[in-house]
């Protein structure tokens, strides 16, 4: 079972915590994909949350918020949005506006804002920085050095044993990862990071090679203070038995039955917990989500990456689990007052991505989407969806993610699985495997 804590309504000082403030609220999520359309979707059940918009949002986010057409990096333009509609907090989904620095811009405007700042964005947004902080605060993870020389890169990834990770240092939308099986592809890749700049300019992680089953443990984190959510497990390889290229996610379910309650209470008090210490003592406090891409090795539970925002898919798995008031939750975390108890429902979920043909790569959108039927225990997030003259139409390269809901994982996949194989498009594609590490 997930870790809970149970904690009063208190002000940091100790002074009794008024939630009248809090009724009547008026909320903006910031972003467009499933993920937020996962967060939408619990800030609607909260009865302190009266109104919520979304920016830009999609055809899905519309059934429940009023989506605005301005982009989720304008900075300003959703500045001056929250002071004309009298928004009383945003909560940031992707980690773009995250790395450009929306929350310091907000919190310098005396806006409530649920996000990290760029500096501890950072986490993220620089591989490199998240290494030097594990290295420096004792956190468990794969050895690596930084390069920013081709010839010095190649030269290094020579005296190693494949396959090698690759990380490009910097945003990539979960694509800046490669692992080499041979000298000639890790050529191929170094060349495209540091000498095309497929990403950018920037530098390269070279890491060893772990193995072991990757989960996700996602915290709200308040500077030292870290709040788990519950566990989750996403499929990078958009094909079936985890073959092909990596994407931003092609499905996820929870609770994960491989790790266990003692596991995850390592991994609170090993890993993400003296990371959120570090960045205190960095002068970087991390305020937000922090997610933490993690790997039960055969040498123990190591870090694969953090993230500084809700991870996606696997929002969209976790979010409806929970019984507690996630307005609450988050408002906690942006006021710096305590956290009320976190519940957790026992029921299992699995949710397949319905992607465009082609994705991660190249491929089409303005396809004709139809037979998302509502059933008993299914759910849908849209991803990369837009509405025309009534009809859904594909947007983007992940376009729906069907929700399965169950008392077990197998219940749940069998909802899901039945429910995606009802959507009728010419140009989407799923995988059928996902949870099959744990079914």
């Amino acid at each position: 079972m997930p870790i809970i804590y149970s904690l009063p309504l208190k002000k940091a000082n100790g002074l009794t915590f008024d939630i009248e403030h809090l009724k009547d609220a008026v909320v903006l999520v910031v972003g467009g994909g499933g993920r937020e359309h996962a967060i939408v979707n619990a800030l609607s059940r909260s009865p302190f949350v009266t109104k919520i918009y979304c920016a830009p949002g999609n055809a899905g986010i519309a059934e429940k918020a009023e989506c605005v057409p301005i982009a989720d990096h304008d900075i300003a333009g959703l500045l001056d949005f929250v002071r004309e509609k009298g928004v009383n907090l945003t909560v940031v989904g992707p980690e773009v506006p995250l790395s450009k620095g929306i929350a310091n811009a907000f919190a310098d405007a005396g806006q409530r804002i649920f996000g990290p700042s760029a500096e501890a964005a950072r986490i993220e947004s620089s591989k490199d920085f998240a290494k030097t902080i594990m290295a420096k605060y004792g956190v468990p993870t794969a050895s690596y050095r930084t390069f920013e020389d081709f010839d010095e890169a190649l030269a290094y990834v020579k005296e190693q044993r494949f396959p090698v990770v690759l990380k490009y240092d910097g945003l990539a939308a979960g694509k800046g990862v490669t692992i080499p099986q041979d000298i000639e592809q890790a050529e191929a890749d170094l060349r495209a990071m540091l000498l095309d700049d497929r990403f950018g300019k920037g530098k390269v992680v070279v890491e060893e090679f772990l193995t072991g089953p990757e989960f996700s443990l996602m915290c709200l984190v308040d500077g030292p203070r870290v709040f788990p959510l519950a566990l989750a497990q996403d499929h990078k390889r958009a094909f079936e038995g985890d073959e092909g290229p990596n994407t931003g996610g092609m499905g996820a379910y929870s609770p994960l039955p491989f790790i266990s309650a003692e596991e995850e209470q390592w991994a609170v008090e090993h890993i993400m917990k003296p990371v959120a210490e570090g960045l205190v003592a960095e002068g970087t406090p991390f305020r937000g989500v922090l997610y933490g891409g993690l790997m039960k090795t055969p040498d123990g539970i190591k870090v694969i990456e953090f993230n500084c925002r809700f991870g996606d898919p696997e929002t969209e798995v976790v979010l409806p689990r929970l019984e507690s008031d996630f307005f609450l939750m988050v408002s906690a975390i942006a006021d710096g007052t305590e956290m009320p108890e976190i519940k957790w429902s026992d029921d299992a979920t699995l949710g397949f991505v319905l992607a465009s043909k082609g994705y991660p790569g190249s491929y089409e959108k303005n396809h004709a989407i139809e037979g998302l039927d509502p059933a008993p225990g299914v759910s849908f997030c849209h991803m990369g969806t837009r509405s025309e003259g009534g009809r859904l139409y594909t947007s983007g390269g992940r376009v729906l993610m069907v929700i399965g809901r169950g008392k077990t994982l197998q219940e749940a996949r069998d909802k899901a699985l039945a429910a995606a194989r009802k959507v009728r498009c010419d140009n989407l594609f799923f995988r059928s495997d996902i949870g099959h590490f744990s079914l």
